[in-house]
């Protein structure tokens, strides 16, 4: 090769002083130059050239955010929150397609029930959605980030609120779009939102006793006893008690108590026994 960099030009090129296009030529060359490598080399600051590569090998080892971390790191949230947020278990396709199949399947059996004047069977399901989605957040089992948010020094019950607000949302978006599948039964489809808020917040203030799993499985089979109670206490094809007017304002009530206990024992998700806390 006849021609090569000049060495002034390569020590530029080296400071990142090298403007086009004499840049431009100088990395075609070098491409295909040893000797100008070589040269480059021993111009070059071996101290600089060993940071340049960690700081490559730090780039090349970074976990890259998904789409939807991606977005909510567009969208204003913080870094370390959009992962947590994303990498939530339930928020995976197949949680949400299994989900939008029993709803659909309730769906599906509330219209083939034509005597009935109240979906029952969608009303007594919606409220435990949101719940299930809840208690598959935490533990060691099906949570990918689990050991990251065991160390993190985030408070505990900030982990369990970023949590929550990833899944409950998509809990109670996907049952407000099945009830507008029933026309026919007018505001009583959406009978299921109290209780749904109301079982949601009392799991969650049970977690620091019970544990992340625990406390939901327990509060969802007080519901469906309460169910049972109260089908039994009906006649027949009336509304049971808990999605009439004066069950829904029990409901509300249960929700307001339960968040402000959830708010009261804030502090001890840091505190728990490693059943329970450890996982939020």
């Amino acid at each position: 090769m006849s021609w090569h960099v000049a060495k002034d030009d390569l020590r530029a090129y080296v400071r990142g002083e090298l403007a086009p296009p004499a840049l431009w030529s100088a990395d075609t060359h070098l491409a295909a130059c040893a000797p100008c490598r070589a040269v480059l080399a021993e111009v070059g600051d071996p101290v600089a050239l060993d940071e340049g590569w960690e700081r490559l090998d730090a780039e090349l080892d970074a976990p890259r955010p998904g789409f939807v971390e991606s977005l909510l790191v567009r969208l204003g949230v913080a870094d370390h929150t959009a992962r947590l947020l994303a990498a939530t278990p339930v928020l995976r396709l197949s949680w949400l397609g299994a989900l939008v199949a029993v709803l659909a399947m309730t769906i599906v059996a509330t219209h083939s029930v034509r005597s009935a004047e109240s979906p029952t069977l969608f009303l007594a399901l919606a409220p435990l959605l949101p719940l299930a989605g809840v208690a598959l957040s935490y533990g060691p089992v099906l949570d990918p980030t689990y050991e990251m948010a065991v160390v993190s020094p985030v408070h505990g019950f900030r982990l369990l609120m970023i949590r929550t607000l990833a899944v409950l949302p998509v809990g109670l978006g996907l049952n407000g779009l099945a009830s507008l599948a029933l026309p026919s039964y007018g505001l009583l489809a959406a009978a299921w939102l109290l209780p749904a808020l109301a079982l949601t917040a009392l799991a969650l203030a049970l977690t620091p006793r019970l544990g992340p799993v625990a406390a939901p499985c327990v509060v969802g089979g007080a519901w469906v006893a309460l169910l049972v109670v109260a089908d039994q206490m009906a006649s027949s094809g009336s509304t049971l008690a808990p999605f009439t007017a004066p069950g829904q304002g029990g409901a509300a009530l249960v929700a307001g108590l339960a968040s402000w206990l959830l708010y009261y024992v804030r502090d001890r998700f840091d505190f728990s026994n490693g059943s329970t806390g450890s996982a939020v």
